[in-house]
Formats: C-alpha cells, sequence, structure tokens
C-alpha cells in the first residue's frame, strides 16, 4: 500500500529532515514545489517551457501550472510506494485543486502532518546557528556553542560561517508569511479528518518516533 503525506511547518522546523528518513523507510519520495518546477524547466517539455517563461518574467506561478507539474511527477515510476509533499499546498485554493487532481488520478491522501512550533524557539534556532567552516558542524549562539570559544570541537578550526538570511528579521518575516499562508489550511484540513500534528521542537529522534508512529498506522 502507497502513504501519501501532505507536511505543513515553517522554515528551520526540520520538514526536509523528517522527510528523508521517511523516504529511506518507507520508499516514500519527497516532493518540492523547487526541485519539480527545475526538473520539469530542464526536461524541455512544453509544460517546462510554459513554467519557465512564467518564471522568468517575473509572475508568481498559476495554480493550475504548479498541479499540472504535480500530475505529472506523481505518474512517475518511482511514487508507486507513495509521497511527501513539502511546500504545497500552502493556500486552500491550491489545496482544494490538490483533491481534485488525487481524486481524478484515484490517490488518496493519507495525512497531513502539521509540525507545530514555537515561533520565538524556533527564531533562536535560526536565527543562533552557525557553521564551522572546515568540517561543517553546526552551532548554535543559544543552544550549542562550542566547548571552547571560537574552536569547533570536532575538528579544532577557527573560523565559522554563518548564512546571510539566518537574521532575526528574515526569520520573522518567513514565519509572518508562512502563519499567513498556512493558518487557513489547518480547518480545511481539521474537516477532512486527515490532520495529524507533531512537536516539531522535541529532540530530532523523538520527532521522528512520533512519525513513526502517525505513518505506521498506514502502513
Amino acid at each position: 500500500m502507497s502513504i501519501n503525506l501532505i507536511l505543513l511547518g515553517p522554515p528551520g522546523v526540520g520538514k526536509g529532515t523528517q522527510a528523508q528518513i521517511l523516504e529511506k523507510k518507507y520508499g516514500l519520495v519527497q516532493l518540492s514545489t523547487g526541485d519539480m518546477l527545475r526538473a520539469e524547466v530542464k526536461s524541455g517539455s512544453e509544460l517546462g517551457k510554459q513554467a519557465d517563461e512564467i518564471m522568468k518574467s517575473g509572475q508568481l506561478m498559476p495554480d493550475a501550472v504548479m498541479l499540472e507539474i504535480i500530475a505529472a511527477r506523481l505518474q512517475q515510476p518511482d511514487c508507486e510506494q507513495g509521497f511527501i509533499l513539502d511546500g504545497f499546498p500552502r493556500t486552500v485554493p491550491q489545496a482544494e485543486g490538490l483533491d481534485k487532481m488525487l481524486a481524478k488520478m484515484q490517490k488518496k491522501l493519507h495525512a497531513v502532518i502539521e509540525m507545530q512550533v514555537d515561533d520565538g524557539v524556533l527564531v533562536k534556532r535560526i536565527a543562533g546557528r552557525f557553521s564551522c567552516k572546515n568540517c561543517g558542524t553546526v552551532y548554535n549562539d543559544f543552544f550549542r556553542t562550542p566547548t571552547q570559544e571560537n574552536m569547533c570541537d570536532h575538528c579544532g578550526h577557527d573560523e565559522f560561517n554563518r548564512r546571510p538570511d539566518d537574521n532575526e528579521a528574515t526569520v520573522k518575516d518567513r514565519l509572518a508569511v508562512f502563519h499567513q499562508q498556512t493558518a487557513p489550511l489547518i480547518p480545511y484540513y481539521q474537516q477532512t479528518g486527515i490532520l495529524q500534528a507533531i512537536d516539531g521542537m522535541a529532540e530530532i529522534n523523538n520527532v521522528t518516533d512520533a512519525f513513526d508512529t502517525l505513518v505506521a498506522q498506514y502502513s
């Protein structure tokens, strides 16, 4: 039996990490809108050419085009075991369009999993992170600093990197957009009975265990 899921959660909550674990454990395919768009454009298909023109013009991708791209991707053999949609839908009209598309393809959406977060903690988690320039070990100003100041615990290197967009103002803006777009999806999926919630602030292993408990219901 295939398992089809949607992951909801703001940037930095760990959706990508959990999706990769689910991919390996259950043979699912993680589908991100960005990856699907790039692949379709690269393929040179008519749909890809249309999407490329839209992106180059700076316009937002119409829901109908995105749904066509998702439908084409779901028909590929590697999606037979199931899929994880990450980044779509973002709005209720997109969710309605997705429901109609899946019904037409005779595919069932088993669960929409909301990774719930505390905004204040998430801001610290993202805005405070930095990594060793040499080995990539990740640290955080609030939760995990090097044992010896300015020296990586793993390799002893003394230079670190910070992503330019990992700052408090940018993270708060991204969270505001997420909540504005996603809030209406919660009652939409609640009324269908497939919305599930997981504590996205828990330790990674605990979050993984919670995902396992949910997904085991459908496997």
